[in-house]
Order: structure tokens, then C-alpha cells, then sequence
């Protein structure tokens, strides 16, 4: 059995006083997922999260506000036969957000709404469970 290559990321869970999730759809792709991305060489998790949501929505975020959410594995969204281990923040969300570098199209989400069909495995298995019935961050 050969092993499935993993792909290490690191996200962030930006929500509205009214409890929306900002995703993201990158170019060239078709599923929304949280802003995020892959560590460069030595850097932190939280670090990652950081420095990728502000290169991808313009999220200017305070690493000493982030809460770690969990650390989570599903197939990839976009990277047939890979799978994803995500570790992933919340962070209050603070400011205007507008897709920029990578990201195509930014859409707000109501997890406690009906779920579209175009959503990352990582947020539909993991972290919207793992949100369900908290507050966001204030």
C-alpha cells in the first residue's frame, strides 16, 4: 500500500459578529475553503495563517489573537490523490476583506445555513463541526 502524499497548511476562520465564515475560491479552481496556505521554510503555523491571510483577503491579523481551532485531515480539495493536514485558527474578524494574489472570489458562509455542494473537505468534515454552536471570536 503506498502512502498518500500530505500536504501541511495552515488556516483561518474569519467570522462576523453573526456568525458567517469568509471563504475563498482560488483561481483555476471550483471549491470555496478557508484563507490559507503552506508554511515557508521555518515558519510557525500560526505564522502561516497570519501571513497568508493577508496575502490572499488583505487581513491584517494579530498573531497573539489567534485560537487554535485543531489540527485536521481530509482529501485535498484541489490535488487528486492528496490529502490535506490543516491546522487551523480562529481570528475576529477586523476590517474590509478583497480577494487579492491567488484568491478569484471571496463568499461569506452561514454555517448553520444549507451547506453548497463546492465546499473544501477539510471545512465540510472538520471545522464547520468544530465551530458549531461557538461564538466568534470578539
Amino acid at each position: 500500500m503506498t502512502a498518500v502524499p500530505v500536504i501541511r497548511v495552515s488556516a483561518v476562520v474569519l467570522r462576523r459578529p453573526t456568525g458567517e465564515v469568509l471563504t475563498v475560491r482560488k483561481r483555476g479552481t471550483h471549491r470555496f475553503m478557508l484563507p490559507g496556505g503552506k508554511p515557508e521554510p521555518g515558519e510557525s503555523a500560526a505564522r502561516t495563517a497570519v501571513r497568508e491571510a493577508y496575502e490572499e483577503v488583505g487581513a491584517v491579523l494579530d498573531e497573539a489573537r489567534l485560537r487554535e481551532l485543531g489540527s485536521f485531515r481530509a482529501a485535498a480539495a484541489n490535488e487528486a490523490g492528496h490529502e490535506v493536514v490543516g491546522t487551523v485558527f480562529e481570528h475576529p474578524h477586523t476590517g474590509e476583506t478583497a480577494p487579492a494574489g491567488e484568491i478569484e472570489e471571496l463568499r461569506w458562509l452561514d454555517p448553520a445555513g444549507d451547506l453548497p455542494d463546492d465546499l473544501a473537505p477539510l471545512l465540510v468534515r472538520h471545522v464547520l463541526p468544530a465551530l458549531a454552536g461557538t461564538t466568534p471570536p470578539a
